[in-house]
């Protein structure tokens, strides 16, 4: 059978998110007020920080989905396009890339796993050369605008439920496989393969990791997509975690109720 390496998107590839790759345009378009915006700079700083936790986790899904409800996935995705070449890409760890080289070279399969959403995820990993991913799904309408719905949510448990589907679509060994994270919400996908590694773990992952004695790793440099790929690669890499920054918002909101 074949064997992967799952990767964890944000802090995991992605060394800081980038607030104004999503919130200020979407601000400028109107679809997020100002206070929103304010909020989502100052919760970001947070979330870079410290996190965020399960309960924070599943507010923020839930609140997301109320924010976006009735928005045009189109003109999301064409706001986002035109704002791009403002914003500075985000920078992604330079270790990363070299694992994910190496998984490569070895012959297993590359999947980047994100709680984040598909049509924010998926162009970032084409710039990165990565086909399989599994990121949060929204539900759309027959004219093309987000229900508030969420198909499928690619956090915790679902994005353990996400990758046995794959390993069983694709016959992937789960038990000679990897996964790559930074986050304690992430156990279910450590615990899935035979191979788990801590990626700068919050503290609450680094007491599992070194109680079950699993490998921890430190990512430290930090490369711009333009640097390593191109300038070709800047759109698609940056809005690649902007969503974070409205998740972070999110979050410390409901820390805060």
């Amino acid at each position: 059978m074949a064997s992967a390496a799952f990767f964890d998107l944000d802090k995991t590839i992605i060394a800081k998110s980038s607030t104004l790759a999503f919130t200020r345009p979407m601000f400028k378009a109107g679809l997020l007020s100002g206070s929103t915006l304010a909020k989502a700079g100052i919760a970001q700083a947070y979330y870079q920080a410290f996190g965020a936790d399960h309960t924070q986790m599943a507010r923020a899904k839930e609140e997301l989905s109320s924010l976006t409800a009735g928005w045009s996935r189109d003109e999301v995705v064409a706001v986002v396009q035109e704002t791009v070449d403002e914003v500075v890409s985000p920078l992604v760890f330079a270790e990363a890339l070299a694992i994910m080289d190496d998984h490569r070279r070895a012959g297993r399969r590359v999947v980047v796993v994100s709680a984040s959403p598909e049509e924010i995820v998926r162009p970032l990993c084409r710039h990165l050369g990565i086909d399989d991913v599994i990121a949060t799904r929204s539900g759309v309408d027959d004219e093309g605008r987000y229900t508030g719905e969420i198909e499928l949510y690619a956090y915790g448990e679902g994005k353990a439920g996400a990758i046995r589907s794959l390993a069983e679509e694709l016959e992937i060994d789960l038990a000679d496989s990897y996964a790559y994270s930074d986050s304690v919400t992430d156990l279910p996908m450590l615990e899935l393969v035979g191979h788990p590694v801590v990626v700068n773990p919050d503290s609450n992952l680094a007491a599992v990791a070194e109680e079950r004695g699993w490998e921890i790793k430190r990512f430290e440099s930090t490369v711009t997509l333009r640097e390593r790929l191109g300038s070709a690669a800047v759109p698609g890499a940056a809005v690649a975690t902007g969503i974070a920054a409205v998740l972070a918002y999110w979050a410390l909101k409901g820390r805060k109720a």
